[in-house]
Order: C-alpha cells, then sequence, then structure tokens
C-alpha cells in the first residue's frame, strides 16, 4: 500500500493501531486504518442424477484443469447467489441451490471456500468466458489427476462419500500450504 485513500498521503506506516492486536497499514496523517480480510470463493456442485457439471478452466491460475464452478463474491450479494452467478457466468447452467456443503479454510491464501450443493435446472449449459469446456462427470469418469484446486478435489471427495452413505452433511475444515495435510474439524449430518 502506498497511498491513504481517505487524505492522499504516501505516509502509511505498518503498525499494530491503538486497541488492535495485530499490524495493519495506518496512514500516519490522517490515522486511517486499512484492514485486509480474508477473501470468499464461493460456488456450486451441479447435480445431475448421477453426474456433477466441471468447468475446464480458460483463465489463470491453473489453465485447463477442471473446477467446479466457482470465483470470488461480489458485495452486495448473498452466499447462494454468488454461487448461483458463478455457475452461470464460468458454464452458463441455471441452478438451484440446495445447501451449504463445504466450508474451507485456507489460512496461507487468506481464502474460504464456500460450496453449495446444488441442482441442475436443465441440460442446456456451455462453457462461459472463464472456461474452455463443461462437462458432466459420473464418479468414475472425473479427472482426478486434472483437478484445479486442492479444495475442489477434497470437495468432490466428500460429496462422493457422503453420496454413497445416502447422508448429506455440511463439513468445515482447513486446508493448510501442504494441501496434502487436511484437517477436518466438524462434520454435521442435514437434519
Amino acid at each position: 500500500m502506498k497511498f491513504c485513500s481517505q487524505c492522499g498521503s504516501s505516509a502509511i506506516v505498518w503498525q499494530v493501531p491503538d486497541g488492535d492486536n495485530r499490524p495493519r497499514h495506518v496512514c500516519s496523517q490522517c490515522n486511517e486504518i486499512y484492514y485486509q480480510n480474508p477473501k470468499l470463493v464461493v460456488g456450486s456442485i451441479p447435480e445431475w442424477e448421477d453426474r456433477i457439471l466441471l468447468c475446464r478452466r480458460a483463465i489463470a491460475p491453473r489453465h485447463g484443469y477442471w473446477t467446479l464452478p466457482a470465483g470470488f463474491m461480489e458485495n452486495g450479494e448473498t452466499t447462494p447467489e454468488a454461487a448461483e452467478r458463478e455457475t452461470l457466468e464460468e458454464a452458463n447452467a441455471r441452478v438451484e441451490i440446495l445447501h451449504l456443503y463445504t466450508v474451507l479454510n485456507i489460512p496461507h491464501t487468506n481464502q474460504v471456500y464456500m460450496m453449495f450443493r446444488s441442482r441442475l435446472l436443465d441440460l442446456d449449459f456451455s462453457p462461459g468466458s472463464e472456461s474452455l469446456e463443461v462437462e458432466l462427470f459420473r464418479e468414475e469418469d472425473i479427472p482426478w489427476g486434472e483437478l484445479a484446486f486442492p479444495t475442489i478435489e477434497q470437495t468432490l471427495r466428500l460429496f462422493f462419500d457422503d453420496r454413497r452413505r445416502a447422508e448429506f452433511g455440511v463439513h468445515l475444515g482447513d486446508i493448510s500450504a501442504n494441501w496434502h495435510d487436511k484437517r477436518f474439524v466438524k462434520r454435521r449430518p442435514r437434519e
């Protein structure tokens, strides 16, 4: 951060403000404090019978890899609205959002992923501007070695495990910088 957006000063310092317990960017001229908080990535698991809709990414990072439709939440929308919008943007797919499925904390990237189960309303889908292609996959056909992010792999593994048990819950977990170290601290069955 180089300039204060309140007063225009270039006197930005990294310090612990009075009454706080963490260092923040602070303008030494007008005392404006700039908080940097985690970003919410919100998406859906679009279901059609025994298949899941995946998108092959047309953008960085992980260009050419497969993912569930998801992206950064926008101001002024709810998390289900963000999941629905991202699905429409990336796959031109209309969905009914069913319920929250996973909340995955990724502290090393300052992100929180929130994925919702959803039901495709029809089979009229196609690649959006951020996708090279979109396709429905059965579990045995998922391109596991070509998934873009550990959050997507973990969400899909939990989904298929829950589907085998016919018991869907809400999963809360952490994914560390060593993404093979996944800690899931809670699973709540749906009531």
